[in-house]
């Protein structure tokens, strides 16, 4: 391990331009007096990293990556520091102080946790923003290509810088490019190549991480154990991600795009139970989202089916596998659109003149802003019944809010093994997020919402996995199941670890064990250590 500390005389916080709130003047002392002895920096030096509340860079800091309004109000939980990590160094002097004050760590990348787990503890915690460590540096003679990505950098960054190297590449990942590479890659990733590629993590090839201990480890001094668990269990609860090796994935000169809607009234449930035995079984090289949202038209409640897709070659070729395969979308000429692969990225971004505008959008990392939001997610592995989705239709008109989006799997998905990451859904038909969003700010409008998102939720279980109801880590979910850290942790964390992880649970709480016996890196739902066997007298 690189030695770290060195002798700095430590300048009284009195005579220093730095403000502190008083309550947390102590523990502000303290931590900056071991930062700066670890990373051999003078205090002065350090305002722009060390932030107590009461820095005027605080607030800003902590907003820039709250994605869910939830969690960005005035009576939300804050951290007593925020460290902006502007590199290596400081991310491991960042765990060895944290641990010396024996307070509890929070590590975000991009903030897109939908519960806020990276950024809102109700304990006293410091949270560790990655969003500096952003470097992408990618080879293309590496292999057919490759790249290292820092924590702290978003998919869009990811997809543009491989766009500068090469037209023929991609990564397998998510289509909202402000996510953070980071949490995205280590709890699984998947994007709209999954039934061609799979997740972003079988693409993962080497990876940095500061352990418990504060050293820095690759892929070989980590050992294959903790290099499995990081690939789909999430780095949160075994050390913070520096960075990851990618390999890159090729994609054609042209792909077509397509969004086809229907209403209850123009035969969306024809379309829908269609849509089960087609979109997870049809060629690996077409991804079809199907997304259902209540609707008023006319003064008439009714349920908009919509299919999104994107197919990696010719429309031509698209038109005459779905007029085969799939009559009930009724795909025409007129819905399908050719473009690059970089310009089908910012297409599913929302950004319908995909082909007029440059990929430079990805860069736009849209910080401070959030809406209200709940998340949940459910997987399906037999097909809905027309009686089925009828009730689900209509319990959706009931809510009048919530949204559904159908993730087909199959294509290589259900040829990888369930226990080659810790990720374990890979048999499944379909992945179901419920989502919902609100604009209206209160405790009134969000007990109103959560509970829509949580009847529907109810009425969802018939249809889906069970014992237990698995859910994707990703989409995170506190309702599921929280661990209060005592005596009953690993009775608590199994809860919600099989949902998450199914069978690959055991195997995770073993290398937790190992790399953090004393559970350093915890937090609402992290993988727990094995409990203590009561000693013999």
């Amino acid at each position: 391990m690189k030695k770290l500390s060195c002798l700095i005389i430590f300048l009284s916080l009195a005579s220093s331009s730095l403000a502190v709130d008083p309550s947390n003047q102590p523990i502000y002392e303290s931590f900056l007096k071991c930062f700066s002895n670890q990373t051999c920096t003078a205090p002065n030096k350090l305002c722009d990293v060390v932030l107590p509340q009461s820095s005027a860079s605080f607030t800003p800091t902590l907003r820039a990556y709250i994605r869910n309004a939830r969690y960005n109000t005035s009576t939300s939980p804050k951290p007593l520091i925020v460290i902006a990590a502007r590199s290596e160094a400081h991310v491991q002097a960042t765990v060895l102080c944290t641990k010396s004050l024996n307070f509890q760590l929070k590590t975000r990348s991009g903030g897109h946790d939908y519960d806020g787990v990276s950024y809102i503890s109700n304990r006293p915690y410091f949270v560790l923003d990655m969003s500096y460590l952003r470097n992408i540096t990618v080879d293309m003679a590496d292999g057919g290509g490759s790249a290292w990505v820092g924590a702290g950098a978003t998919l869009g960054e990811v997809y543009y810088s491989i766009w500068q190297k090469s037209k023929s590449h991609g990564f397998p990942a998510g289509v909202c490019p402000t996510v953070g590479a980071g949490g995205h890659i280590s709890g699984g990733g998947y994007g709209n190549m999954i039934r061609k590629y799979g997740l972003s993590v079988d693409y993962v090839t080497d990876a940095k991480i500061v352990d418990v201990n504060g050293r820095i480890l690759d892929r070989k001094s980590m050992g294959e154990d903790l290099f499995w668990a990081i690939g789909g269990g999430g780095g949160a609860s075994f050390g913070v991600i520096l960075a990851f090796k990618i390999k890159l994935v090729a994609v054609p000169p042209t792909v077509t795009v397509f969004r086809v809607e229907k209403t209850l009234e123009e035969n969306a449930l024809d379309m829908v139970h269609k849509w089960q035995f087609v979109a997870p079984k049809t060629s690996p090289d077409l991804f079809m989202r199907l997304l259902l949202q209540p609707k008023t038209m006319n003064t008439t409640q009714t349920v908009r089916a919509s299919v999104v897709a994107l197919f990696l070659g010719r429309q031509s070729d698209l038109l005459s596998l779905l007029g085969k395969e799939f009559p009930e979308l009724g795909l025409r000429t007129e819905n399908c659109t050719e473009m690059t692969w970089i310009q089908s990225v910012m297409w599913w971004a929302n950004s319908d003149n995909a082909t007029l505008i440059k990929p430079e959008i990805l860069l736009d990392r849209e910080p401070d802003s959030a809406s209200f939001l709940k998340r949940k997610s459910d997987y399906v592995e037999t097909e809905i019944s027309k009686e089925g989705l009828g009730f689900l239709f209509t319990k959706l008109m009931e809510t009048g809010k919530l949204g559904l989006v159908f993730n087909p799997y199959g294509g290589i998905m259900c040829q990888v093994p369930t226990t080659k990451t810790p990720f374990p859904h890979r048999k499944r038909l379909f992945k179901v997020q419920h989502s919902m969003n609100w604009k209206d700010a209160g405790i009134e409008a969000e007990n109103s919402f959560m509970e829509k998102t949580r009847s529907f939720y109810s009425y969802m279980a018939p249809f889906v996995t069970k014992n237990p109801r698995h859910t994707y880590l990703n989409y995170r979910d506190l309702e599921i199941g929280t661990n209060s850290h005592g005596p009953n942790s690993y009775r608590e964390a199994e809860v919600y670890g099989r949902k998450y992880f199914g069978e690959n649970f055991d195997r995770l709480v073993k290398v937790k064990t190992a790399v953090d016996p004393e559970n350093f890196f915890r937090d609402e739902q992290s993988v727990p250590t094995l409990p203590t066997k009561p000693s013999m007298r």
